[in-house]
């Protein structure tokens, strides 16, 4: 979809882009000044311009100079192209406060591997492994994950960053990631009905109780988050084709499911669940 986007060019906005795709300029190269569209030759100039930088950036392979131009709103557009430097990526913390809380488990997802960096074990290594990957896909990683790593890690995480939060929603989703994952029809088996809140509890119980099953099941969740990430990128690209003339010939194919290489233990997570309800009554909130 991006070599049929206009809209990172000052001065194209949704109803030109339009007209050139009325008028058969459905793609960069498609492009001619002899075309029957009444732009004016400055406007025609900088069209020619933009679209050349747009060729050697994406020659480049670099997302950011069209995520600086494109609405926010419009950066799923760039997914198929820098599918091959993306990650999905989800944070476990102590809290929600990235200044008073502390991140205990990070996860990234390519596509092929899933990958974890822990509290005490690993986390460090995120640092250069994340400079690996040119996109990053999250859910509603703009208000927390991203701000959090910055504030908690002291790491920029300049790279091009599209949250499925706003993408979904704008197609008619919502929920919540786990709501959002129902829709799609994602079955998160044994982990259905856990929540960010059973993670900070998990981590807690692996800490003070050294319970490597509750850590396993910690594991298990977060892989679930980061994988289905990708399942509904893709779903979001699809619907939003849709909106377009483009969806035919861009839609793309589901993704592979991924074999998750961890099991939640169901004792530990029943402990969990009963743990949690019996702090939600003490405090008047069941």
């Amino acid at each position: 979809m991006l070599r049929n986007t206009f809209l990172h060019i000052p001065g194209i906005g949704a109803i030109t882009e339009k007209r050139l795709w009325a008028h058969g300029i459905s793609s960069w190269d498609a492009f001619v000044e002899s075309y029957p569209v009444r732009l004016s030759p400055k406007r025609l100039e900088s069209l020619q311009k933009y679209l050349d930088e747009s060729r050697k950036h994406l020659e480049n392979d670099n997302p950011n100079y069209f995520a600086d131009l494109l609405p926010s709103k419009l950066q799923w557009r760039l997914f198929p192209e820098f599918r091959h430097s993306t990650a999905y990526l989800d944070i476990e913390t102590t809290g929600l406060d990235g200044m008073f809380n502390d991140i205990t488990m990070i996860g990234l997802y390519d596509g092929t591997t899933i990958f974890h960096y822990v509290r005490g074990q690993n986390l460090d290594d995120f640092r250069a492994d994340i400079e690996k990957y040119k996109v990053i896909v999250t859910y509603n990683g703009k208000c927390f994950d991203i701000p959090f790593i910055r504030s908690n890690m002291g790491l920029t995480m300049d790279q091009t960053h599209i949250d499925l939060r706003y993408v979904l929603g704008s197609v008619g989703f919502s929920g919540g990631l786990k709501g959002c994952e129902t829709q799609a029809g994602i079955d998160r088996g044994e982990l259905t009905g856990l929540d960010g809140y059973d993670a900070v509890l998990l981590w807690n119980d692996y800490q003070l109780k050294e319970n490597q099953k509750a850590l396993e099941t910690l594991f298990a969740y977060n892989s679930q988050d980061i994988v289905s990430l990708e399942t509904l990128m893709v779903m979001a690209y699809n619907q939003k084709l849709k909106d377009t003339p483009f969806l035919e010939t861009n839609k793309l194919p589901d993704p592979v499911l991924q074999e998750i290489p961890f099991k939640g233990d169901l004792e530990t997570i029943e402990r969990i669940k009963i743990e949690k309800r019996a702090e939600f009554m003490s405090h008047g909130y069941w």
